[in-house]
């Protein structure tokens, strides 16, 4: 069972398992136009010969938890649920303090002062570079704005962290209440480096993902005695649709890809190739962990 399968890791996840033959359970929260371009990866499972079902509603209300678990029931056929994967993207991404004027200061133009040359011209070459791929020119380009006029509220933040952290509670809870775990369970959430890091904006996200973890730890001491395995995985900066959101996205993936050993950015596939490994046998000791999987992302430095 995937929480935000359709797209980004929760897509890619699901993509790996139905290629090793476990039956793929969807829940996901989209627009009816978007329904086209989501379905040719749900095709792409179907066409593994699993089955697949796949619930467009809120996973973050008691009645849509409640209502997937019912129709899942039936189809089950006394199946249980092996992983459950907690990959919703549904947070807010406010400053929580004005942005500084200092902070706006671009690079370029400090450096066209200094050859004496118009600021204005320099700032565009830059940023034409840096929007036509050269990642080298991110820390010259101009910065990134935030709207400053919008600043976190206390509901933004209670419900992001709701989202984004501890429902993974609620839904480990429904799904074992209703006696629906395999005897040898993963629970799996996604977390980033932005757990530890303060990036413009990302305060509620950022509180949220340590909510997950702390959560997760929990799950992991707790449900242990009922067979159930909790683990974290923080991916490396990937360029997916939920990042794409994060004010200043294209920076990070260019500071992220400068810095990795491997002079490239984490990959959905990269991640989800972590995950299927977590759902085998082998990985069954391995509960309360944080599994890093950034290609050595966090400890270049």
């Amino acid at each position: 069972m995937i929480l935000g399968g359709s797209s980004g890791f929760g897509l890619a996840t699901a993509k790996k398992l139905s290629s090793w033959g476990m039956n793929i359970c969807v829940v996901h929260r989209d627009r009816r136009g978007a329904m086209a371009n989501i379905e040719k990866g749900f095709e792409q499972i179907r066409a593994s010969g699993v089955r697949f079902h796949s619930y467009n509603t809120d996973a973050l209300s008691p009645e849509g938890r409640q209502g997937v678990i019912d129709q899942l029931v039936p189809e089950l056929d006394g199946g249980k649920v092996r992983l459950l994967l907690h990959s919703i993207a549904f947070g807010n991404l406010k400053l929580v303090a004005p942005q500084h004027p200092n902070e706006r200061e671009s690079v370029a133009a400090a450096l066209a002062a200094k050859l004496g040359l118009p600021p204005d011209k320099v700032e565009e070459a830059a940023d034409s570079l840096f929007e036509a791929g050269d990642e080298r020119f991110w820390s010259v380009a101009s910065p990134p704005r935030y709207e400053s006029d919008l600043l976190m509220e206390d509901e933004d933040m209670a419900r992001t962290i709701y989202a984004m952290g501890t429902s993974l509670l609620c839904w480990t809870r429904e799904i074992f209440d209703r006696k629906l775990f395999s005897e040898d369970a993963r629970v799996l959430g996604m977390t980033s480096e932005g757990n530890e890091t303060a990036w413009l904006g990302y305060a509620a996200v950022s509180a949220a993902k340590v909510a997950l973890e702390s959560v997760s730890r929990s799950i992991a001491r707790e449900f242990a005695p009922y067979g159930v395995r909790s683990n974290v995985v923080q991916a490396g900066v990937t360029n997916t649709p939920a990042l794409k959101l994060i004010p200043g996205s294209a920076q990070l993936l260019a500071r992220a890809k400068a810095k990795n050993p491997f002079g490239r950015t984490t990959r959905v596939e990269d991640v989800a190739n972590v995950i299927a490994l977590l759902a085998t046998d082998e990985a069954g000791w391995i509960n309360g962990s944080l599994v890093r999987v950034d290609g050595g992302e966090k400890i270049a430095g």
